[in-house]
């Protein structure tokens, strides 16, 4: 005489599953009923425990699912982790009149049972071990950027050779943007700073009554150094970082791909008026910056070191040649190039995700005021061994 069933777990009234353990003849006969879904995982969990599977003396073991209305994975899941857990090998467990969608879903989770694990926190790195994943970060983002460099450059030389193919309007827009509006804030930031140099200049020169002095260390640094190097830091935190932004939100609204869809490179629709403006821009902030400069520290020699501003002027034309001048005019455009680049480069890396773009545009930000410094070095190491 077979043993009689336990009674079958009742499904909730929102449509749960149920289950029934039926052993006879040697075998065990799991029948399942109603609907499995991840939404009932606990309570079918708690049934299965109920139906007292202990399959591990019985040689055959067969699941029924002629009663199914429907099954999920997360639920073919908990059923063979629980058939395994009382003893039952999944590949040996025979199906039996399942529907044809149920079975694909049931017979899927089996076959990659294997491959389902449990959850396991990430191992711990250690410094080694970071210091390797961040080196080989900052290869993979160097290598994207050069990249871009060179896309950036062979895009600039198609529209060189088919100057059909530039777009005016976009690069006037730009260059209004990034040019033109940025010079009140370049203006401010560098009269201040040639107003700093001079009175910190001026405080230590007065002590030795070398007060004429003071206009050649402040004329050479703002030219050379100060001006080119501070007001590309500027434009890396406005238009390196609007570039990024606009670029990022195009791609995220999918204007690039509409872009694509009608014909049009986004490289020169996008990309080329940008390093254009920024590269034409940046020069002339770079000069209306060194003369704000020259300015504040003429403001403040006038008022603390008794040098007259036509003094000022004098001695700077005597004291400073023009390869001074020329020299922190060469830097701009190189730093426009790779501040452009970096900026539309990330831009266009922006995943489908608004956190991304914030993310994005503040290493613009990072990676291009460090690489204007990198480059700025260069160049100084560059200028002494010519003796320039």
């Amino acid at each position: 005489m077979p043993a009689s069933p336990p009674p079958p777990t009742r499904p909730d009234d929102d449509g749960g599953g149920a289950c029934r353990a039926v052993r006879a003849d040697g075998s065990l006969e799991l029948r399942l009923s109603g609907a499995w879904r991840l939404a009932h995982l606990v309570r079918l969990d708690a049934g299965l425990g109920d139906a007292g599977l202990a399959p591990a003396d019985l040689p055959r073991v067969r699941v029924v699912g002629a009663a199914l209305t429907e099954i999920d994975t997360a639920a073919a899941l908990l059923l063979w982790r629980r058939l395994e857990r009382a003893g039952a090998r999944p590949a040996a467990v025979e199906l039996d009149g399942f529907d044809a969608r149920h079975r694909r879903i049931v017979e899927l989770v089996r076959e990659r049972l294997a491959d389902v694990g449990d959850a396991r926190p990430a191992p711990r790195r250690g410094p080694l071990a970071e210091l390797g994943a961040a080196l080989f970060e900052l290869a993979a983002t160097v290598r994207t950027h050069l990249g871009f460099l060179g896309l950036a450059l062979a895009a600039i030389l198609q529209g060189a050779l088919h100057p059909s193919r530039l777009r005016p309007r976009e690069l006037f827009a730009q260059l209004s943007q990034s040019c033109l509006t940025a010079i009140p804030v370049v203006a401010l930031v560098m009269f201040l700073i040639g107003v700093v140099v001079a009175y910190l200049l001026g405080l230590q020169a007065a002590q030795y009554g070398a007060n004429i002095f003071v206009v050649d260390g402040v004329a050479l640094g703002m030219v050379r150094e100060f001006s080119p190097l501070l007001v590309a830091t500027i434009v890396a935190g406005r238009s390196g970082a609007a570039f990024t932004a606009q670029l990022g939100t195009m791609k995220l609204t999918e204007e690039i791909d509409a872009i694509r869809t009608l014909g049009l490179p986004p490289e020169q629709v996008l990309l080329v008026p940008r390093v254009l403006a920024l590269v034409l821009a940046l020069p002339l902030l770079v000069f209306v910056g060194a003369l704000l400069g020259l300015a504040g520290a003429s403001a403040v020699c006038s008022l603390m070191l008794d040098i007259t501003p036509a003094a000022f002027l004098e001695r700077v034309h005597e004291s400073l040649d023009a390869r001074h001048y020329a020299i922190g005019l060469a830097k701009a455009p190189v730093f426009a190039l790779f501040i452009a680049v970096i900026g539309c480069s990330m831009g266009m890396s922006v995943s489908r995700d608004t956190r991304s773009i914030g993310i994005n545009t503040t290493s613009t930000v990072v990676q291009s005021i460090v690489v204007v410094i990198l480059l700025d070095a260069a160049f100084a190491v560059l200028f002494q061994e010519l003796d320039l």
